[in-house]
């Protein structure tokens, strides 16, 4: 069993913990950290403010509508970024707009998936995501460049 650093962008408590919660249950080796905006999301990447000593995640879940900068942002930032924009994106979001969608995979994001609102279908969304990409897929290493 593989260890990933997975930086969740989320501004919704109950949504963070769920997602949390779901990562947890089976991957314990995975280690989660937890921005609640876009502007802190950008600092965490950065490694700026309180997260000089942050470690870049090996995988983003990005919410779209957060504060101070939003998801669209968020993407825009890592995908043009040379040291991290090989860095896998999943757009994770309420938001079924297809303007929304189409924009995320514009500023190339890796997948966009709407969050269900019935609980065991979050939860299910969550470990499919975790099978998918820490189980099947193989990332690259943090320090490509």
């Amino acid at each position: 069993m593989k260890s990933i650093h997975i930086l969740l962008v989320e501004d919704n408590e109950g949504d963070i913990l769920l997602t949390t919660e779901a990562l947890q249950e089976a991957r314990i080796l995975n280690r989660i950290s937890v921005v609640r905006d876009g502007e802190e999301a950008i600092d965490f990447l950065k490694q700026e403010g309180k997260h000089t000593l942050a470690e870049q995640p090996d995988l983003v879940l990005l919410d779209v509508n957060l504060p101070k900068k939003n998801g669209h942002e968020v993407l825009k930032y890592i995908k043009k970024s040379d040291e991290i924009k090989h860095i896998p994106v999943i757009m994770l979001t309420t938001s079924s707009s297809e303007k929304d969608i189409n924009l995320s995979y514009k500023n190339h994001a890796n997948c966009y998936i709407t969050k269900p609102i019935e609980l065991d279908s979050f939860l299910n969304v969550v470990r499919q995501i975790e099978n998918f990409w820490i189980s099947i897929v193989t990332l690259p290493s943090v320090n490509i460049n």
